[in-house]
């Protein structure tokens, strides 16, 4: 596992099978899974958390897909 601080109250975690965890401050709410694409939290938090998904998602050039937010937390 890498854990690497992308901003203010932002961190994304990589785990040994590539999957990429975008946690804002201590709540996991977006992912990329290899093989199968982009999701992000149907939760609704806060106005900075949601800035943060948007600003982690934006260059994305596929679907982003919904989860909900257990979905998030069994995966770190």
């Amino acid at each position: 596992m890498k854990v690497n601080s992308i901003g203010s109250n932002q961190t994304e975690i990589t785990l040994s099978n590539g999957t990429i965890v975008l946690v804002s401050y201590s709540t996991p709410v977006a992912c990329f899974i290899p093989g199968e694409g982009y999701y992000r939290t149907e939760q609704k938090w806060s106005v900075t958390t949601s800035k943060h998904i948007n600003a982690w998602i934006k260059d994305v050039d596929s679907p982003v897909l919904l989860r909900p937010q257990s979905f998030f937390d069994e995966l770190v």
